[in-house]
């Protein structure tokens, strides 16, 4: 591994557990870890030396099996010694131990301080990348841009604001006319006014973007409504004015939001979806009974 320049690493004043290290902190920082090492022993029981420590630690596992935080455990064969006076740099792996198939790889750069288990952590990456995960749904939502939509995760993830928004920007108004039949299928169970289904058709023909979600500001079923906000309008308004207006700290943040409203408009739209199909298999259960 390339050794990195340490005068351009900036060190962090407060020690924090290293298990807390890997799993909050975003690749490209240095912090002070209060339990990076610990004493490895001669068979007579004296001090060898001092070695990484590896301990448990909790993320996300996205396994059918798992879908949620687990326990990850070192499955590292040769754990490395940590030098007092220069950096070791090394890769660390972990593995979900409830499915015993997901992998986290760290990629780091470790001194230990003169004469203590405390030391100096450098993440350089993580495999799979770092962040939070995105929601199934709403993968199943943006379909065929998924690989656009992680971009942009990772570039939000990353500080990197207009990156964000023009990736999120790009899926949004690609799946337009995706997450339009997904409203209509809600609007036509919960039975709603067959104008306002007849204003979202129309509006998938619409090559405007803007002019397209603007057309359908009042047709939204209720079920979908966002804190009593129509989340087309919300998408549509974070969207409009574009980036030349914005810094990219405000580009992230809009990013952000973007993301926030597309997450829990797929949660909505997959449970009002999922009621219709539990209340279709109770009746269907209840008529079979009733034949009987």
């Amino acid at each position: 591994m390339t050794e990195q320049n340490q005068s351009d690493i900036h060190e962090e004043p407060s020690a924090m557990l290293f298990s807390e290290f890997l799993e909050s902190v975003p690749p490209g920082s240095l912090m002070n870890i209060a339990d990076l090492s610990k004493h490895k022993y001669y068979s007579n029981g004296s001090v060898a030396g001092f070695q990484l420590f590896l301990p448990d630690i909790q993320l996300h596992c996205p396994r059918d099996t798992c879908n949620g935080v687990r326990f990850f455990r070192s499955s590292t064969r040769s754990v490395p010694d940590i030098p007092y006076d220069s950096y070791h740099y090394c890769y660390i792996s972990y593995v979900c131990s409830n499915c015993r198939h997901t992998e986290k790889t760290f990629s780091l750069a470790a001194q230990r301080d003169e004469g203590c288990l405390s030391g100096k952590c450098f993440k350089f990456g993580e495999l799979p990348e770092y962040g939070p995960p995105t929601a199934s749904r709403l993968v199943k939502l943006i379909g065929p841009d998924r690989e656009l939509f992680l971009k942009g995760r990772r570039c939000e993830n990353q500080g990197l604001g207009v990156g964000a928004f023009v990736y999120y920007r790009r899926v949004v108004e690609s799946q337009k006319n995706r997450i339009l039949d997904e409203v209509i299928k809600v609007s036509k169970k919960v039975g709603a006014n067959p104008e306002a289904i007849q204003l979202l058709e129309e509006a998938k023909t619409e090559t405007q973007f803007s002019k397209a979600l603007l057309s359908v500001k009042d047709a939204i079923p209720q079920a979908l409504l966002i804190n009593g906000h129509n989340p087309l309008s919300l998408l549509h308004s974070a969207l409009s004015d574009g980036l030349h207006l914005r810094t990219d700290e405000e580009c992230l943040e809009v990013a952000s939001s973007i993301r926030i409203v597309l997450a829990e408009l797929s949660e909505r739209l997959a449970q009002s979806l999922k009621d219709e199909a539990e209340l279709n298999k109770a009746l269907s259960r209840l008529m079979s009974r009733k034949a009987s």
